[in-house]
């Protein structure tokens, strides 16, 4: 039962008109060593990043703006963003 967990994800992307623009987001949990983690995943060149913290402070949104190619690249982010302890993509 090998099924591709970005199947869905690939099919709505594939829709796009690329390259194009593209929004990610994550919740991490508030530790300094994830956050960082999350960020080294972009360019700090180009891709536009912004944190924010939960009301609670447990938690740090990542929104960040990328230019990406094709869907395969965008794919292949967020199976590097999930190898992160805690991150989850929105």
């Amino acid at each position: 039962m090998s099924q591709n967990p970005w199947k869905g994800l690939r099919e709505k992307l594939e829709e796009r008109n690329w390259p194009e623009i593209y929004l990610f987001k994550f919740i991490v949990p508030a530790d300094n060593q994830i956050i960082a983690q999350a960020e080294s995943l972009f360019d700090s060149d180009t891709a536009q990043i912004e944190l924010r913290k939960s009301k609670t402070g447990k938690f740090v949104s990542i929104s960040a703006k990328e230019m990406m190619m094709n869907v395969d690249s965008v794919i292949e982010r967020y199976e590097e963003a999930v190898k992160i302890p805690g991150l989850m993509a929105l």
